[in-house]
Parts: C-alpha cells; sequence; structure tokens
C-alpha cells in the first residue's frame, strides 16, 4: 500500500480478526516488521502495534524486514529492498543466521558484498532484487513486495518480545527544514 497506511491498518486488522473468530483480548504475542522500509509506513505500524500491544498487554516483538524477506526463500538468502537513488538496503542470511547487519549500500557495492559473503548459489528476496541481478548472475530472483506470510510467522514465533520496539532506519530522511523567508 503506497498511501492511506493510516486510514486502512485498523480496519483491515479488525477485519482479518472478525473473519478468523478471534477476539483482540485474546491475542498472546504480537509482531511487527521494524524496517528498514518507508519512514511513513514504519511509523504507523509501530505505532498500530504498540498500541494493541498496550490494549491487550501481548507482548510485542520487533522482526526486521530484511530477515523476513531473507526467510522467505531457503539457503543462502539477500533481503533485498530498493532505497531509491541507485542504493539498496540488504541482508545476507544463510539458513537464518545473519552474514551481516541490515545496511544501505549503493548497487555496486551490493553486488561486491554479496558476491564475498555468498561466492555460490544466492536467492536476491525483494522488490530490489533486479537491482543486482546484472552483477549476480548466478542469483534466483525472485520478486516479492512482501515478505512471505509463513516465513514472517516463523520468525515472529521464535522472536523474543522486547520492551521497547523500535524502527531500523538506515538512512537519514530525504526531508529538508525550508528556509524562514
Amino acid at each position: 500500500m503506497e498511501r492511506g497506511h493510516q486510514e486502512r491498518l485498523a480496519p483491515m486488522a479488525a477485519e482479518v480478526m472478525a473473519e478468523a473468530g478471534l477476539a483482540f483480548a485474546g491475542l498472546g504475542k504480537l509482531a511487527v516488521t521494524i524496517g528498514p522500509g518507508s519512514f511513513t509506513g514504519l511509523r504507523v505500524g509501530l505505532a498500530f502495534a504498540k498500541g494493541l500491544h498496550l490494549a491487550t498487554r501481548a507482548p510485542l516483538a520487533g522482526i526486521g524486514t530484511l530477515a523476513a524477506l531473507a526467510a522467505s526463500g531457503e539457503g543462502a538468502c539477500a533481503g533485498v529492498i530498493d532505497a531509491r537513488r541507485e542504493v539498496v538496503y540488504v541482508q545476507v542470511f544463510d539458513d537464518d543466521a545473519a552474514l551481516m547487519d541490515a545496511a544501505a549500500l549503493p548497487v555496486p557495492e551490493a553486488i561486491l558484498t554479496l558476491a564475498r559473503l555468498a561466492p555460490g548459489r544466492l536467492r536476491l528476496i525483494g522488490n530490489g532484487a533486479t537491482l543486482l541481478a546484472h552483477g549476480l548472475p548466478h542469483a534466483i530472483v525472485e520478486v516479492r513486495p512482501t515478505p512471505d506470510l509463513a516465513a514472517l510467522g516463523r520468525l515472529a514465533t521464535a522472536a523474543a518480545p522486547e520492551p521497547d520496539v523500535r524502527p531500523l532506519y538506515l538512512r537519514a530522511v530525504d526531508a529538508k527544514p525550508i528556509a524562514a523567508p
């Protein structure tokens, strides 16, 4: 969803819970993706999850978006998100073990990093996967806008609750202050 997160998120959650025949009070654990991603999307998602956490007292855990994307595949996988301006957010995993921290890298540097960390068969997963494919010809490319829900559920089940879940920002905001006239 490109716009309207704040207006649609709560009604969508209510619809899903109603469809499943569950009450919010019965939630045993909450998990939210913490980024990287769009600044607005992260803030809206985290605010909603924290609100549910306060209202239900269900434990809350944060899941990295790149980890969730990479968990959608098997073996050596890189979660890759197009951060725009020839930069990608990237993190490499081998069977859920992180081989690097999440980073915002220029495309050429990301290609070199992935070639070094996963020189064999690598799966690139995410909306930025095609940006790296030309430099990693043996990679399997899976363009997907969101993580596989089963993979996300598996990570959420294993995640430890945190006292203060915070967003993972890998770069500064694009907005610049406007000088007063």
